[in-house]
């Protein structure tokens, strides 16, 4: 080899390296880093929010994510963001994972893929206890409230409603209360409270047993990267196995908190349920 081919190799090997680092993948990172960089709500209870005592972040999600991390053999960095920046966040690379209470959407399976669903959260109908053994089908063309640019107010258009919007969930409700609507639309971890709210104040709400939509909650990363896609099903399916999720889910979701919910699906593939994707 002569000097001058030796020169143009030299010069060459930084490339070479920043080239094959860019291609690495994100999962041989997280593994090399020994980290997991988790997105979680900065304050949404009780999927994460500041401990009223230690001001730490604590929550489903928070639980979910340490146990997610501990599967893989990493330790957990939580990410604190906020519902308007939680795709963005992932989507930018400043965090690895998302766990807060994602939802699959159309919209937002394009802009991060997401992992086999761990639970199933339905939108579902609120209504005065007389209608509430009514079909869906009995309130198409009803006026039926549900937050502005939500997938509850989606999901009443996907039904035949018509859509009466507000800016809070709470406005929402009072219409509800108030006889301006005939039905509000909400995820059941909000309508429970809300029922339970209304009743101590006399007035007597039920949900209607049919979901207006369906809706997987998954982990969501950023697209094209198939190994820690497939690393994060491998975890979740390991932790359902183990009882882990449930465990997490009773303590802040489960039948003896306020929301009084049964963990009702397990971990599966996306493909393998039957529901109508929301936009």
């Amino acid at each position: 080899m002569n000097v001058k081919t030796f020169s143009y190799l030299a010069l060459a090997l930084p490339l070479l390296t920043t080239v094959s680092t860019a291609k690495a993948d994100l999962l041989a990172s997280i593994k090399s880093s020994g980290v997991l960089r988790c997105a979680v709500y900065s304050d949404v209870p009780p999927f994460a929010a500041p401990d009223t005592k230690t001001r730490q972040l604590v929550g489903m999600d928070i639980d979910l994510c340490q146990a997610l991390s501990k599967q893989m053999g990493v330790k957990a960095q939580l990410v604190p963001t906020s519902v308007e920046a939680r795709v963005p966040v992932i989507a930018t690379g400043r965090a690895d994972v998302l766990i807060a209470n994602l939802a699959y959407t159309k919209t937002r399976s394009q802009q991060i893929q997401f992992s086999d669903p761990y639970y199933v959260a339905k939108e579902m109908l609120v209504v005065k206890a007389a209608n509430a053994d009514k079909p869906l089908s009995f309130f198409k063309g009803k006026r039926i409230s549900a937050n502005k640019g939500t997938t509850s107010e989606q999901s009443i258009v996907l039904k035949g409603g018509k859509p009466v919007t507000f800016q809070d969930a709470a406005s929402a409700f009072l219409a509800l209360e108030q006889n301006k609507v005939m039905g509000f639309v909400t995820n059941t971890m909000t309508a429970t409270k809300m029922i339970s709210q209304a009743k101590s104040s006399g007035i007597n709400l039920a949900m209607v047993k049919e979901p207006m939509a369906l809706e997987p909650i998954g982990v969501g990363m950023k697209q094209g990267e198939p190994a820690l896609l497939t690393a994060v099903n491998s975890g979740l399916k390991a932790m359902d196995e183990q009882g882990t999720i449930d465990k997490i889910w009773n303590q802040w979701l489960g039948p003896n908190t306020d929301y009084k919910m049964t963990r009702e699906e397990h971990v599966q593939p996306l493909s393998s349920l039957t529901f109508q994707p929301l936009d």
